[in-house]
Protein backbone atom coordinates (compact mmCIF):
# COMPACT_ATOMS: atom_id res chain seq x y z
CA UNK A 1 0.00 0.00 0.00
CA UNK A 2 1.24 3.37 -0.70
CA UNK A 3 2.17 5.68 2.28
CA UNK A 4 0.66 8.38 3.18
CA UNK A 5 1.12 11.32 0.90
CA UNK A 6 1.87 9.42 -1.57
CA UNK A 7 -0.89 11.29 -3.94
CA UNK A 8 0.74 14.62 -2.91
CA UNK A 9 3.91 13.32 -4.12
CA UNK A 10 3.65 12.35 -7.78
CA UNK A 11 0.82 15.50 -8.30
CA UNK A 12 3.62 17.73 -9.40
CA UNK A 13 5.16 14.82 -11.53
CA UNK A 14 2.03 14.27 -13.38
CA UNK A 15 1.70 17.88 -14.12
CA UNK A 16 4.90 17.34 -16.34
CA UNK A 17 4.04 14.15 -17.61
CA UNK A 18 1.08 15.06 -18.71
CA UNK A 19 1.99 18.74 -20.12
CA UNK A 20 3.77 16.49 -22.98
CA UNK A 21 1.57 13.29 -22.93
CA UNK A 22 -1.30 11.51 -21.86
CA UNK A 23 -0.99 9.87 -18.01
CA UNK A 24 -4.06 7.43 -17.30
CA UNK A 25 -5.36 7.35 -13.93
CA UNK A 26 -4.17 3.72 -13.71
CA UNK A 27 -0.46 4.66 -14.68
CA UNK A 28 -0.78 7.34 -12.08
CA UNK A 29 -1.82 4.21 -9.65
CA UNK A 30 1.19 2.86 -10.66
CA UNK A 31 3.93 5.62 -9.62
CA UNK A 32 1.52 6.07 -6.33
CA UNK A 33 1.89 2.58 -5.59
CA UNK A 34 6.21 2.50 -6.41
CA UNK A 35 6.56 4.94 -3.61
CA UNK A 36 8.14 3.22 -0.26
CA UNK A 37 8.37 6.11 1.97
CA UNK A 38 8.34 9.62 2.53
CA UNK A 39 11.53 11.89 4.10
CA UNK A 40 11.96 15.32 5.16
CA UNK A 41 16.02 16.48 5.09
CA UNK A 42 17.36 19.64 6.00
CA UNK A 43 19.30 22.35 3.87
CA UNK A 44 22.59 21.24 3.60
CA UNK A 45 22.13 17.51 3.34
CA UNK A 46 23.80 15.42 0.50
CA UNK A 47 20.86 12.89 -0.78
CA UNK A 48 23.32 10.81 -2.63
CA UNK A 49 26.69 10.73 -2.61
CA UNK A 50 29.64 10.18 -5.90
CA UNK A 51 30.00 6.83 -5.80
CA UNK A 52 27.87 5.03 -3.22
CA UNK A 53 25.53 2.48 -4.35
CA UNK A 54 21.80 2.84 -5.33
CA UNK A 55 18.71 0.88 -4.68
CA UNK A 56 16.36 3.06 -4.80
CA UNK A 57 16.20 6.75 -7.09
CA UNK A 58 14.09 9.94 -5.58
CA UNK A 59 11.23 11.81 -6.34
CA UNK A 60 11.59 15.52 -5.31
CA UNK A 61 8.21 16.54 -3.34
CA UNK A 62 9.30 19.89 -2.47
CA UNK A 63 12.22 21.87 -1.90
CA UNK A 64 14.99 22.87 -4.46
CA UNK A 65 18.07 19.89 -4.95
CA UNK A 66 21.21 20.35 -6.81
CA UNK A 67 23.78 17.46 -8.60
CA UNK A 68 26.90 18.69 -8.15
CA UNK A 69 30.85 17.76 -8.55
CA UNK A 70 33.54 18.81 -6.16
CA UNK A 71 36.89 19.70 -7.14
CA UNK A 72 39.70 18.57 -4.52
CA UNK A 73 40.43 22.12 -3.11
CA UNK A 74 36.30 22.09 -2.46
CA UNK A 75 35.36 24.24 -5.47
CA UNK A 76 31.96 23.36 -5.97
CA UNK A 77 29.69 23.43 -9.78
CA UNK A 78 25.89 22.84 -9.69
CA UNK A 79 25.36 20.99 -12.65
CA UNK A 80 21.62 21.39 -12.42
CA UNK A 81 19.09 22.47 -10.33
CA UNK A 82 15.84 20.35 -9.47
CA UNK A 83 12.76 21.33 -8.31
CA UNK A 84 9.37 19.45 -7.37
CA UNK A 85 8.04 16.91 -9.30
CA UNK A 86 11.92 16.28 -10.57
CA UNK A 87 13.20 12.58 -10.59
CA UNK A 88 16.41 14.30 -9.50
CA UNK A 89 18.62 10.67 -10.12
CA UNK A 90 16.00 8.40 -12.13
CA UNK A 91 18.94 7.29 -14.04
CA UNK A 92 20.55 6.07 -10.82
CA UNK A 93 18.40 2.93 -11.82
CA UNK A 94 20.60 1.75 -14.53
CA UNK A 95 24.00 3.42 -13.65
CA UNK A 96 23.32 1.81 -9.95
CA UNK A 97 26.19 4.77 -8.90
CA UNK A 98 26.23 8.32 -10.11
CA UNK A 99 29.55 9.99 -10.54
CA UNK A 100 28.44 12.94 -8.78
CA UNK A 101 26.98 13.76 -5.77
CA UNK A 102 23.23 15.26 -5.56
CA UNK A 103 22.41 17.81 -1.82
CA UNK A 104 19.23 19.53 -0.65
CA UNK A 105 19.67 23.27 -1.15
CA UNK A 106 16.05 24.46 1.18
CA UNK A 107 14.67 22.38 3.37
CA UNK A 108 13.33 19.23 1.63
CA UNK A 109 10.74 16.64 0.99
CA UNK A 110 11.27 13.40 -1.38
CA UNK A 111 9.57 10.19 -1.93
CA UNK A 112 11.95 6.84 -2.03
CA UNK A 113 11.08 4.94 -5.24
CA UNK A 114 13.19 1.68 -5.21
CA UNK A 115 14.52 0.17 -8.23
CA UNK A 116 13.23 -3.01 -8.01
CA UNK A 117 9.76 -0.77 -8.14
CA UNK A 118 10.86 0.76 -11.67
CA UNK A 119 12.26 -2.90 -12.69
CA UNK A 120 8.43 -3.98 -12.42
CA UNK A 121 7.24 -0.31 -14.13
CA UNK A 122 9.16 -1.56 -17.02
CA UNK A 123 8.45 -4.86 -17.52
CA UNK A 124 4.57 -3.76 -17.43
CA UNK A 125 3.83 -0.57 -17.88
CA UNK A 126 5.68 0.31 -21.55
CA UNK A 127 3.89 4.08 -21.78
CA UNK A 128 5.16 4.77 -18.48
CA UNK A 129 8.39 3.67 -18.99
CA UNK A 130 8.59 5.83 -21.75
CA UNK A 131 7.44 9.17 -20.04
CA UNK A 132 9.78 8.29 -16.92
CA UNK A 133 12.65 7.93 -20.28
CA UNK A 134 11.66 11.32 -21.18
CA UNK A 135 12.13 12.80 -17.81
CA UNK A 136 15.76 11.59 -18.01
CA UNK A 137 15.87 13.47 -21.47
CA UNK A 138 14.44 16.73 -20.14
CA UNK A 139 17.66 16.14 -17.58
CA UNK A 140 20.11 16.11 -20.52
CA UNK A 141 18.50 18.96 -22.21
CA UNK A 142 18.68 21.10 -19.55
CA UNK A 143 21.64 20.44 -18.72
CA UNK A 144 23.24 20.98 -22.54
CA UNK A 145 21.92 23.98 -21.67
CA UNK A 146 23.73 24.73 -18.96
CA UNK A 147 26.86 23.77 -20.70
CA UNK A 148 26.48 26.20 -23.24
CA UNK A 149 25.88 29.04 -20.36
CA UNK A 150 29.21 28.09 -18.93
CA UNK A 151 30.98 27.74 -21.64
CA UNK A 152 29.99 30.69 -23.80
CA UNK A 153 27.34 33.21 -22.20
CA UNK A 154 28.06 36.24 -20.32
CA UNK A 155 28.58 36.29 -16.47
CA UNK A 156 25.31 38.40 -16.48
CA UNK A 157 23.28 36.24 -19.22
CA UNK A 158 24.29 32.70 -17.40
CA UNK A 159 22.66 34.75 -14.05
CA UNK A 160 19.65 36.12 -16.12
CA UNK A 161 18.97 32.51 -18.28
CA UNK A 162 18.74 30.57 -14.83
CA UNK A 163 16.63 32.79 -13.77
CA UNK A 164 14.48 32.60 -16.30
CA UNK A 165 14.54 28.71 -16.42
CA UNK A 166 13.50 28.40 -13.16
CA UNK A 167 10.56 30.67 -13.92
CA UNK A 168 9.34 28.40 -16.93
CA UNK A 169 9.66 25.16 -14.93
CA UNK A 170 8.11 26.88 -11.62
CA UNK A 171 5.33 28.29 -13.55
CA UNK A 172 4.41 24.70 -14.75
CA UNK A 173 3.95 23.22 -11.56
CA UNK A 174 2.20 26.13 -10.32
CA UNK A 175 4.42 28.31 -7.96
CA UNK A 176 4.59 31.48 -9.48
CA UNK A 177 2.89 34.42 -8.52
CA UNK A 178 2.45 36.50 -11.25
CA UNK A 179 5.90 37.44 -12.51
CA UNK A 180 8.06 36.33 -9.35
CA UNK A 181 9.11 32.94 -7.37
CA UNK A 182 10.28 32.15 -4.09
CA UNK A 183 13.97 30.67 -4.64
CA UNK A 184 15.10 30.38 -1.16
CA UNK A 185 18.92 29.34 -2.09
CA UNK A 186 22.09 31.68 -1.63
CA UNK A 187 24.25 33.51 -3.80
CA UNK A 188 27.08 31.32 -3.29
CA UNK A 189 24.69 28.29 -4.67
CA UNK A 190 23.84 30.63 -7.78
CA UNK A 191 27.58 31.28 -8.03
CA UNK A 192 28.44 27.27 -7.95
CA UNK A 193 25.69 27.17 -10.80
CA UNK A 194 26.92 29.82 -12.95
CA UNK A 195 30.40 29.10 -12.69
CA UNK A 196 31.04 32.52 -11.29
CA UNK A 197 32.04 34.11 -7.86
CA UNK A 198 29.57 34.69 -5.52
CA UNK A 199 30.75 38.22 -5.74
CA UNK A 200 30.72 38.06 -9.52
CA UNK A 201 27.38 37.29 -9.09
CA UNK A 202 25.92 39.63 -6.45
CA UNK A 203 27.68 41.88 -8.72
CA UNK A 204 25.37 40.50 -12.18
CA UNK A 205 22.15 41.19 -9.89
CA UNK A 206 22.69 44.68 -9.48
CA UNK A 207 23.26 45.02 -13.13
CA UNK A 208 20.19 43.75 -14.11
CA UNK A 209 18.58 44.88 -10.72
CA UNK A 210 19.20 48.41 -12.46
CA UNK A 211 18.21 47.52 -16.12
CA UNK A 212 14.82 46.90 -14.08
CA UNK A 213 14.81 43.38 -15.50
CA UNK A 214 14.74 41.34 -12.04
CA UNK A 215 15.35 41.70 -8.04
CA UNK A 216 16.83 39.30 -6.21
CA UNK A 217 16.16 39.28 -2.73
CA UNK A 218 15.03 37.54 0.68
CA UNK A 219 14.26 34.40 -1.21
CA UNK A 220 11.72 35.94 -3.65
CA UNK A 221 13.35 36.69 -7.60
CA UNK A 222 10.72 39.50 -8.72
CA UNK A 223 11.03 39.51 -12.45
CA UNK A 224 10.08 43.18 -14.03
CA UNK A 225 10.43 42.67 -17.82
CA UNK A 226 10.21 38.94 -18.90
CA UNK A 227 10.93 39.77 -22.43
CA UNK A 228 13.77 41.83 -21.59
CA UNK A 229 15.26 39.33 -19.44
CA UNK A 230 15.01 36.82 -21.62
CA UNK A 231 16.49 38.94 -24.54
CA UNK A 232 19.05 39.48 -21.97
CA UNK A 233 19.93 35.57 -21.41
CA UNK A 234 18.85 34.76 -24.82
CA UNK A 235 16.87 32.65 -23.40
CA UNK A 236 14.86 30.16 -26.37
CA UNK A 237 12.62 28.12 -23.70
CA UNK A 238 12.43 25.57 -26.57
CA UNK A 239 14.49 23.30 -24.78
CA UNK A 240 12.42 22.52 -21.71
CA UNK A 241 9.77 21.16 -24.03
CA UNK A 242 6.90 22.44 -22.86
CA UNK A 243 4.09 21.22 -25.46
CA UNK A 244 2.76 17.72 -25.99
CA UNK A 245 3.56 15.28 -27.90
CA UNK A 246 2.01 11.79 -27.78
CA UNK A 247 4.69 8.81 -26.96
Amino acid sequence: MPPDGAAEAIARLLVKLRLRDRVTEHEASVLRGAIDRIVDHPAGQVLVSEGAPLTFSILLIDGFVARFKDLAEGQRQITELHVAGDFVDLHGYLLKRLEHSICALTPVRIAIVPHAALTAITESEPHLTRMLWLSTQMDAAIQRERILSLGRRTAVARVAHVICELFHRLKIIGMVDGTSFALPITQVDLADATGLTPVHVNRMLGRLRNERLLTFRGGIAQIHDLAGLEERAEFDPAYLFMSAARR
